[in-house]
C-alpha cells in the first residue's frame, strides 16, 4: 500500500466552453517546456481531449472516470500513472459539479475530492464584473470538501475589466485570482462534433500548444499555480496497486488497429490484454502491409468517415478482415471499428464500401444519434461478456445503423438499459466470434473482458494449429 504525494490540480469550469481546455493545455505545455514531468489526465471518457493533453505534456494522457471505476480504483489508477511525475494535471469536463444525479455523482468535483486535489476554476467573464465574485463565492461554499485553490479569468475585455474583476473577487472571497486571459480570436483549437479536432487531423498543433504556453506565461502567475499544486496534501487513504500481478509471458497475439482513422483506445484496455497473456501488435487499415499471424483483432473507435475513401480503396485489407472473420478469429469492434465491419458507410451523401463482415450499413447524420453513458445487460452468448453481467460503457456517434431485413441480421448480445445502442435498444452484434457495436468499454469496468478475449484467442490459436 502506498500514499501518493504527487503535486496535482484539477482545472475546471462552470460549463463546457469556459476556457478550461486552453488553460489545461497551456499549463501542461508551459510546465513541460520548463522540464517538468507532467502527468496529464482527462476526467470522463473523452479520447480527443486526452490526446491533446498528452501532446501538450509530452507523455500519454489517461482518463479518470468514476462512472467506470470506484473511488479506490480511481485513486489506484491515478497513482499508477502519476507517481513518477513532478505534477499531475487533470482537466475536468462540463461544469464542476455536474454529475449524474442530485448528489453530483461522477462529477469533476467528485474526482477532485477523491484525489484530494485542489481546483483551479476557469471562469468565462464575458460581459461580467461584480457578478464574478458572487459566482466564485458560491462555488467556494457549495461543497465544504472541495479545495478551491484559485481562479483564472477568461475572455476578459481589457485592463479595466480585468482590474474590476480581480478587485471584486479578492474583496468578497478568499479565492486568489491567478490569471486573467484576454479574448483569444480566432479560437486556437478547432472544434467539431465530438469536441476538439484530433491532433492527427490538424496541422500546426505544436505551434498551437507553444502559443497557449506563452499565453499562460504572459497572463497567469504560473509560479503560484505551481505552488497550489504542490500544496495538495497526502491523502488520508492508502492506495492499493492497480494491477494484481505482473504481465505474464504472452501466449497469443492480438492485433490492435491503430492508425489515423482508428485510435480510440484506453491504455488500460491494452494493458489488461497484456496482463491476461496477449502480445499486442499495432496494425493499420489504411495500407496493405502484411500482418503477422493473429489470434485476435481489436478494432477501436475513431473517425472512419474522415478516411472513408482511403479505407474503401484498400481491397486487400478488406478481404483480409473478411477472411479472418470467416475463419473464426475473435474480433472485438467498437463504434468506428463496428462501422468498418459493415457493408458500407454513407457520409455526406456518398456511399463507401467497407469490409462487409456484417450485412448492414451505417449512415451519418448532422446530429448525435447516441451520446453519453451506457448500461447494458448481456443476454446472448458471446466470447467476451458473460450472460447476465451488466456492462458499463459510453457512446458518442453521429451515425446510425440501417439494415435491409431485420430478420436476417445477427443477434445482439446487449439489452441497452441506459443509452441508445445500435438497433431497437440493443447493441453488440454477435456473428461467429465477432462482437461489434457502438458501445465503448473500459477494461476496469469490465474486468472479465480481457481474460475472455485472450481465452478466445487461445482457443482460436489451438484450432488454427490443429488445421
Amino acid at each position: 500500500m502506498k500514499r501518493f504525494v504527487t503535486p496535482r490540480l484539477v482545472v475546471t469550469g462552470l460549463s463546457g466552453g469556459a476556457g478550461k481546455t486552453i488553460n489545461s493545455l497551456g499549463l501542461a505545455r508551459a510546465w513541460a517546456e520548463e522540464g517538468k514531468r507532467v502527468a496529464p489526465f482527462k476526467k470522463g471518457p473523452d479520447y480527443i481531449d486526452a490526446r491533446w493533453l498528452g501532446l501538450a505534456a509530452g507523455t500519454p494522457a489517461y482518463n479518470l472516470d468514476p462512472f467506470f471505476v470506484s473511488d479506490d480504483q480511481l485513486r489506484s489508477l491515478f497513482w499508477d500513472r502519476a507517481h513518477a511525475h513532478d505534477v499531475a494535471l487533470i482537466e475536468g469536463n462540463r461544469g464542476l459539479f455536474d454529475g449524474m444525479d442530485l448528489e453530483g455523482s461522477c462529477s469533476t468535483a467528485a474526482v477532485a475530492t477523491a484525489l484530494d486535489a485542489p481546483v483551479l476554476l476557469s471562469l468565462d467573464c464575458t460581459k461580467m464584473t461584480r457578478t464574478a465574485a458572487a459566482v466564485v463565492s458560491g462555488i467556494a461554499s457549495f461543497d465544504s470538501q472541495l479545495r478551491l485553490g484559485g481562479v483564472i479569468l477568461n475572455r476578459t475585455a481589457g485592463d479595466r475589466h480585468r482590474s474590476i474583476l480581480r478587485q471584486t473577487i479578492e474583496h468578497y472571497t478568499d479565492v486568489p485570482v491567478l490569471g486573467a486571459l484576454p479574448k483569444i480570436s480566432p479560437d486556437p483549437i478547432p472544434e467539431r462534433h465530438m469536441g476538439l479536432i484530433s491532433n492527427s487531423e490538424y496541422d500546426g498543433q505544436e505551434q498551437i500548444l507553444s502559443r497557449l504556453a506563452q499565453i499562460m506565461r504572459d497572463h497567469t502567475d504560473i509560479d503560484r499555480i505551481w505552488n497550489m499544486a504542490c500544496a495538495a496534501p497526502a491523502p488520508s487513504l492508502a492506495i492499493s496497486p492497480l494491477w494484481d500481478a505482473p504481465c505474464p509471458e504472452p501466449e497469443v497475439t492480438i492485433g490492435v488497429v491503430r492508425d489515423a482513422a482508428f485510435w480510440f483506445y484506453y491504455e488500460e484496455n491494452l494493458e489488461a490484454l497484456r496482463r491476461a497473456g496477449a502480445r499486442i501488435v499495432e496494425l493499420s487499415l489504411l495500407d496493405d502491409a502484411p500482418w503477422p499471424q493473429l489470434d485476435g483483432l481489436y478494432l477501436g473507435g475513431g473517425f472512419p468517415e474522415t478516411f472513408a475513401e482511403a479505407l474503401s480503396r484498400q481491397e486487400t485489407v478488406k478481404e483480409r478482415v473478411r477472411a479472418l472473420a470467416r475463419s473464426g478469429l475473435p474480433i472485438y469492434a467498437e463504434c468506428g471499428g463496428f462501422m468498418y465491419l459493415t457493408r458500407s458507410v454513407v457520409y455526406n451523401g456518398t456511399r463507401y464500401d467497407m469490409a462487409g463482415v456484417l450485412d448492414m450499413e451505417t449512415v451519418f447524420t448532422s446530429h448525435p444519434k447516441g451520446l453519453g453513458y451506457v448500461e447494458a445487460r448481456v443476454e446472448k452468448d458471446n466470447p467476451f461478456h458473460p450472460v447476465g453481467t451488466v456492462l458499463r460503457g459510453h457512446e458518442f456517434h453521429y451515425s446510425h445503423c440501417v439494415v435491409d431485413d431485420e430478420t436476417r441480421v445477427p443477434g445482439m448480445a446487449l439489452n441497452v438499459e441506459r443509452g441508445k445502442g445500435t438497433l431497437n435498444g440493443r447493441d453488440g452484434f454477435v456473428q461467429g466470434n465477432v462482437f461489434a457495436g457502438y458501445t465503448h468499454i473500459h477494461a476496469l469496468a469490465a474486468p472479465w473482458w480481457a481474460p475472455n478475449f485472450v481465452e478466445a484467442a487461445r482457443r482460436y490459436a489451438a484450432q488454427d494449429g490443429a488445421r
